[in-house]
């Protein structure tokens, strides 16, 4: 209890400070000073606009990666043009023209010789491999793009069309999904966000001053992130960035909502603003910190992850929640304080007579309450089939995209595959490499020749007692078939004798499915993880064992329910096969530890309110209190993860959809009536060992008999 007092005294003395009469300008001129300081001198990093695989190094197709490097042709890379006339046979015209437009290419290529078509045997489609100069592309990756597709495309006849795809393509169109998703993405969930805040306050003012310190906190966390990638050894792509953006903007305004609405409350109690913001911090403050707390350290978890950009985005993200809380309960209720009361207008709050004695507890949330306390167990029962309804949407759902699967619409890249693995078939240019000692070239070849599936083999460059072969593969790049046909590969080397069980598999497919193992993996080891973090921030905060597992099954229940709603939604309208194999893990991340914030905010507030009235009625009166900011903020960062959609790549349109169905389901229905039915149907026992209603009972007798 002391340590308690304390705690609670210089968290006041704290507050007094942000939100004195003269202390305020005080801090919020020293604030804008900082943040002008570091916008200036942080160095400006930039982020990688093409995410990379960023696997273990244990993994074999790193390794295999990393051998290939020291080889001659380590500083090649690949362009693919396929050439088609919409399905029909190619005319000689069209096969005369392909001809030359090989020749035009040979010259960009660092080995002329080896550019030459290929004609499918139906005679509609034809191929053309260029090999270029790895480092050359990497420089400039869209302008080695549209060199080779204008030179292609030179002197076609008309309706035959030359498409690039191969490592090149994808790369150049995955570029092309995030070019200006910076300002794509910023644009939209700031017009999403001052819309959102207009509505909510109702003001044509008071909406600048949250979205202006959130806007802040969101430029000033990219640059901070961006500064600390190199020294921190992470990769920051424009997927991390985008995620990034959008995280802090969600959970900043949440929480600006929050102190707002506590802020207002409180000037219909007191005339004197800095008492009132003062209080707000104090009371808000808590629970703005824990939230954010939770959310932090949840994402910190992902540096156990495996994969190195499942590391680089909690890094991140953590640092820009961190920004985001600091502005919440440091530059937001200074310059609120500033501002005045006038920033209200034009529903400017003014002290009410009969402020404090329940006057604003009336209203829908109110009559809300009632209805569930009055029946809590048919509420709880009817709440808790419907998310399991909608869970039983998984059935049929899958994990992991093939490599066609994985941007929305119909880029180059795209088309050609498809038309590469009808033509040609679907393993031509799927890049399967195997590492095999010299003394085994032989058996290894012939082992993969025996396995059915493997279409071709051809023994490439040695170096450093390794010898290369390119297999070819009877399976779509990236598909469950592929993966199967990578595993049984590597099943035969590593269990034939030595020195054959020294080969390696690896090249696109195996990176692909390596990705997924260490997906897998990541999502096993860090889920648990969150759970008990998530645990032991709301035992320490509401001082319960009972009330932490109760909220935490509710939000799993979330979870599982807006999954299943989304499969249904993917599949069925927005035609995506599977989830990506990053998505569900990211799912889950966000969408519990964001979940658990509105849990926090109310049951923070019954907490707060049971002391004064009891359990249950202090339930009744906390959602009274919070049921209009709470599904304000829900709303909000629903519509603002659903901003991710806006980028062509179906990962984020997936995190974007799930966590925004998430959020409206834990918003609307459990935070709003399956939570409080289980405090109405528990009783004082949800807060267990601790008991708020006995000594706030004891409290008034004292107050009485003195």
């Amino acid at each position: 209890m002391i340590r308690e007092s304390e705690a609670h005294r210089t968290m006041r003395a704290i507050a007094r400070f942000i939100s004195g009469r003269g202390t305020a300008w005080v801090v919020l001129g020293l604030s804008v000073v900082a943040i002008g300081l570091l916008f200036a001198l942080l160095p400006k990093g930039s982020s990688d606009s093409y995410p990379e695989s960023g696997l273990p190094d244990s993994s074999e197709a790193a390794q295999v990666s990393a051998l290939l490097e020291q080889f001659p042709s380590a500083d090649s890379t690949a362009a693919i043009l396929v050439y088609d006339r919409g399905g029909d046979a190619l005319t000689d015209a069209d096969k005369a023209a392909v001809t030359a437009s090989a020749e035009a290419l040979a010259s960009d290529s660092i080995a002329p010789q080896a550019v030459v078509p290929q004609f499918s045997d139906d005679g509609t489609a034809a191929l053309v491999a260029v090999p270029l100069d790895a480092a050359e592309v990497d420089d400039d990756v869209q302008a080695a793009a549209e060199r080779i597709r204008t030179t292609a495309a030179d002197g076609l006849p008309d309706g035959l069309t030359a498409l690039l795809t191969g490592p090149l393509g994808f790369q150049a169109d995955i570029g092309n999904a995030f070019a200006g998703a910076d300002f794509r993405l910023l644009l939209v969930t700031v017009i999403v966000v001052a819309v959102l805040l207009i509505i909510t306050y109702r003001s044509p003012v008071l909406w600048i001053v949250p979205l202006a310190v959130v806007g802040t906190a969101d430029g000033l966390a990219r640059i901070v992130v961006t500064s600390l990638a190199e020294p921190l050894g992470i990769t920051v792509d424009a997927s991390i960035a985008g995620i990034l953006s959008v995280l802090v903007f969600g959970a900043g305004t949440n929480y600006a909502l929050l102190l707002v609405a506590r802020y207002r409350e409180e000037l219909t109690r007191v005339d004197d603003r800095h008492r009132a913001m003062l209080t707000a911090v104090t009371s808000a403050g808590p629970a703005i910190a824990a939230s954010g707390g939770t959310v932090a350290l949840s994402l910190l978890t992902l540096l156990f992850a495996q994969l190195a950009g499942n590391r680089a985005l909690g890094v991140a993200c953590a640092i820009g929640v961190a920004i985001a809380v600091l502005f919440a309960l440091i530059v937001l209720p200074a310059a609120l304080v500033v501002c005045g009361r006038g920033l209200f207008w034009p529903f400017i709050p003014r002290v009410q007579k009969d402020a404090g004695v329940g006057t604003e507890h009336k209203g829908v949330w109110m009559r809300l309450g009632r209805g569930v306390q009055r029946r809590p167990a048919v509420v709880a029962v009817v709440a808790t089939l419907g998310i399991a309804a909608l869970a039983l949407g998984l059935n049929g759902g899958r994990v992991g995209l093939s490599q066609t699967d994985q941007l929305i619409g119909d880029p180059d890249s795209v088309v050609a595959q498809r038309i590469v693995d009808e033509a040609f078939g679907a393993g031509l240019t799927g890049q399967t490499v195997v590492l095999t000692p010299d003394a085994a070239v032989a058996d290894a070849t012939a082992l993969a020749d025996g396995v059915d599936g493997v279409v071709s083999v051809r023994a490439g460059e040695s170096h450093d007692g390794l010898t290369r072969l390119d297999l070819t593969l009877d399976a779509e790049p990236q598909s469950d078939e592929a993966f199967t046909l990578i595993q049984t590969l590597r099943t035969d080397y590593a269990s034939s004798p030595a020195p054959l069980d020294q080969t390696l598999v690896g090249g696109n497919d195996a990176t692909a499915l390596d990705e997924n193992t260490a997906a897998a993996a990541d999502q096993a080891l860090i889920i648990p993880l969150i759970l008990a973090i998530v645990f032991l921030i709301l035992a320490l905060l509401l001082r319960s064992l009972v009330a932490p597992v109760l909220l935490i099954a509710s939000v799993l229940a979330t979870f599982f329910a807006s999954l299943g709603a989304s499969n249904l939604i993917f599949q069925n309208l927005m035609g995506f096969p599977a989830f990506d194999a990053n998505v569900v893990l990211f799912a889950f991340l966000f969408l519990v530890a964001l979940g658990v914030d509105y849990n926090i905010f109310l049951t923070t507030r019954a907490r707060e309110e049971t002391v004064a009235h009891g359990t249950r009625e202090g339930m009744v009166r906390a959602l009274s209190s919070t049921g209009g900011v709470i599904t304000s903020a829900g709303i909000l960062l629903a519509a603002v993860f659903a901003v991710l959609g806006v980028l062509p790549v179906v990962a984020l349109t997936q995190i974007g959809v799930i966590v925004c169905i998430g959020v409206l389901l834990d918003t609307l229905v459990v935070r709003t009536v399956l939570v409080p039915s289980l405090v109405f149907l528990t009783g004082d026992a949800f807060w267990w060992p601790s008991h708020p209603a006995r000594r706030g009972s004891q409290a008034r007798g004292n107050k009485l008999e003195a």
